[in-house]
């Protein structure tokens, strides 16, 4: 599900809002293998450089329960 998500963020230029918030309820109830790990890291990537723009509310602030992660 995860893979889905982020292939359909990169294909539109768009996280929606109904994904961000299936990406957040796969993320907190762990249901996610450690490989959708680096799919997860390049969404985020994408997001925080202005690649893949969030439909969300821009004082939201797009978090993942994942490693810190150094620019």
């Amino acid at each position: 599900m995860i893979r889905t998500l982020v292939e359909s963020a990169f294909q539109t230029g768009c996280l929606s809002v109904e994904s961000e918030g299936l990406l957040h309820q796969v993320l907190a109830t762990k249901s996610y293998q450690s490989a959708d790990l680096a799919d997860i890291a390049a969404l985020y990537d994408a997001v925080r450089t202005g690649a893949i723009k969030r439909e969300a509310p821009s004082n939201l602030v797009m978090k993942f329960p994942m490693r810190d992660r150094k620019s």
